[in-house]
């Protein structure tokens, strides 16, 4: 079933244009989830699932590119390259059982790393900052939830507004200053080609029945930025990658990048 693009609300809409039937991609993985594309050029917004690209949830692991950008703002680290040392607990994922910085802790998603991170920017620096961007529903619970609020709640998000902040972020439009927004987008780049750069970070989310993985970011191609939102129903770890796949399939649906890797 074809879906209608809608265009964002401005004062010079564009007419709805027929869109791919993005939802046969989640078909296809026998999954549940919702994808929402925003076309900045065109002023066109693509979507599947209209009512969960609504519908706030934890930002889970994609608020580490809100951590970064405070960390980073406030000092707490000095640049992208300097070493935190690793507490010597053993954790499930192999790649977080090592000193590590900022970039390589984005790549991986160092759950500890970032918690470092907020619990040395502060309960009330957080907030503020927070506050100021607007992020979500601005919640982050008390004190004793410096290191957890974005893993489980209070913070919730929802994919239109995970879109709306990655807008303002690419466009310099955050209260921090140009080095940090220029660094946490350098660090965001997952594919860089003489066509396309890609950027984004994935969440896993789970204190959900179902899990719900994440993946946001952006595309820059044609002389265009396409804006991007995935959600997806976890069932197993070898879902990890579906969530990407399947973005990566809507963007090729739309004419976007060279290949489906």
């Amino acid at each position: 079933m074809h879906v209608l693009a809608q265009p964002a609300s401005t004062s010079s809409e564009r007419p709805a244009v027929k869109a791919p039937n993005l939802g046969r991609h989640f078909q296809e993985f026998g999954r549940e989830g919702s994808i929402l594309i925003y076309d900045s050029k065109n002023n066109r917004t693509y979507e599947h699932n209209p009512q969960r690209n609504a519908t706030a949830i934890a930002p889970a692991s994609t608020f580490k590119i809100f951590n970064a950008l405070v960390a980073l703002e406030t000092g707490v680290v000095p640049d992208d390259v300097a070493v935190l040392t690793w507490d010597g607990i053993h954790r499930e994922i192999d790649a977080w059982n090592h000193d590590t910085n900022l970039r390589q802790a984005f790549k991986d998603s160092t759950v500890w790393f970032y918690q470092v991170l907020a619990r040395r920017i502060g309960y009330e620096r957080m907030q503020e900052f927070i506050n100021k961007v607007g992020y979500g529903n601005r919640q982050i619970g008390t004190a004793a939830d410096i290191d957890r609020f974005w893993l489980q709640k209070p913070l919730q998000i929802t994919p239109k507004e995970q879109i709306k902040f990655l807008q303002r972020l690419y466009q310099g439009d955050l209260p921090f200053s140009q080095r940090t927004i220029n660094l946490v987008k350098d660090i965001m780049v997952r594919e860089q080609t003489p066509d396309y750069t890609l950027r984004g970070k994935t969440g896993w989310l789970t204190s959900t029945k179902p899990n719900v993985g994440w993946f946001v970011g952006y595309l820059e191609q044609n002389k265009n930025v396409y804006f991007f939102a995935t959600t997806l129903d976890m069932q197993k770890p070898e879902d990890a990658p579906v969530r990407i796949e399947i973005t990566r399939h809507s963007l090729k649906d739309l004419g976007l990048l060279t290949q489906i890797n």
